[in-house]
């Protein structure tokens, strides 16, 4: 790390930074959407945090997904761990042209940006595999999942009151496969990593890593690769500036910082929906216990550089 580095700080990007809620999902769409999010993205590099970028993949797979079993009679059909690293791969060519551009704007001079492949490892007997809970793809409405369910033998949930959507498995990261790599990389470029949460796979007995149907919360893959890289800030990024207490009912709360105790007392009396914020708080209380001065930062994408400053968003901290 330079002299003039203000920290190390994993970014992990929800789905309204990649795709505008309720707009067109093209290609061109999507990366309209990326552009605007990699101008804020910029600014966190170029205020000088050296800066890793973890993204979702949750409607992107899906539609592969689905496009790959409507094409089977046509061309086989693949499997679910080859359409997550597909869907790695397009988000990560978007943000690496999108970054690259943002940072020629801002007067930058060359800074490699790299999309890098990346493998997480899961336990076989995680019980994530029994109990689906990952939502991926479009929105249906109840009648529609109830079709999908018949027919094609999905699992499907109401997701926090905007509709039905598949579920799918989702295992705990225990592993970055390709940690070492991005830690070698790490002081030269901008690396685009565990996209959509990694590929989840498993060892067989041979010893040889094998991809499984399943897809892994990208903030807790954001925040095991926060740990391995000793990052000083994980940074989630979702559609509200805070956490709040009673969302969306009349008494909401927003909450500008808390210990990892209140945090988890917080959890503990059901404040955070399973589905949303829960996964977002858990892995800012893991980070914060992982080490002294390490801070995790709930926020919205726009509001970003205020909340590194203290400006906004809701931190945690171990006390």
């Amino acid at each position: 790390m330079s002299e003039d580095c203000k920290g190390k700080i994993v970014v992990a990007l929800g789905g309204n930074a990649l795709q505008r809620k309720g707009g067109e999902t093209t290609a061109e769409a999507q990366l309209e959407v990326v552009r605007q999010t990699c101008r804020h993205l910029a600014r966190i590099e170029y205020s000088g945090y050296e800066t890793c970028i973890v993204h979702g993949n949750g409607p992107q797979v899906g539609r592969i997904l689905l496009a790959s079993e409507t094409a089977a009679s046509v061309t086989p059909a693949m499997p679910f761990d080859v359409c997550g690293a597909m869907s790695q791969g397009y988000i990560g060519y978007h943000l690496q042209l999108a970054m690259k551009e943002a940072l020629h704007g801002l007067g930058k001079g060359y800074i490699p940006v790299v999309t890098l492949i990346t493998q997480v490892l899961v336990d076989a007997g995680d019980p994530g595999f029994t109990n689906p809970t990952k939502p991926i793809g479009k929105f249906y409405t109840e009648e529609e999942a109830r079709a999908l369910t018949v027919e094609k033998g999905y699992v499907m949930k109401e997701d926090a009151g905007r509709g039905w959507r598949r579920v799918v498995a989702s295992p705990l990261p225990k592993k970055i496969v390709e940690a070492e790599t991005i830690k070698r990389l790490w002081d030269s470029t901008i690396l685009i990593t565990c996209g959509g949460g990694g590929i989840p796979c498993i060892l067989n007995e041979q010893g040889n890593y094998v991809g499984v149907d399943a897809v892994i919360d990208k903030d807790y893959a954001a925040e095991l690769l926060a740990e391995e890289v000793d990052a000083d800030v994980l940074m989630i990024l979702t559609e509200v500036e805070k956490v709040c207490l009673n969302y969306g009912k009349p008494d909401q709360e927003e909450i500008s910082a808390m210990t990892v105790e209140q945090a988890l007392k917080y959890v503990e009396e059901g404040h955070f929906a399973p589905g949303s914020m829960l996964p977002k708080v858990m892995a800012g209380i893991k980070f914060a216990n992982s080490g002294r001065h390490k801070k995790a930062i709930i926020t919205s994408l726009d509001k970003a550089i205020e909340a590194l400053e203290g400006r906004t968003g809701t931190t945690i901290c171990a006390y």
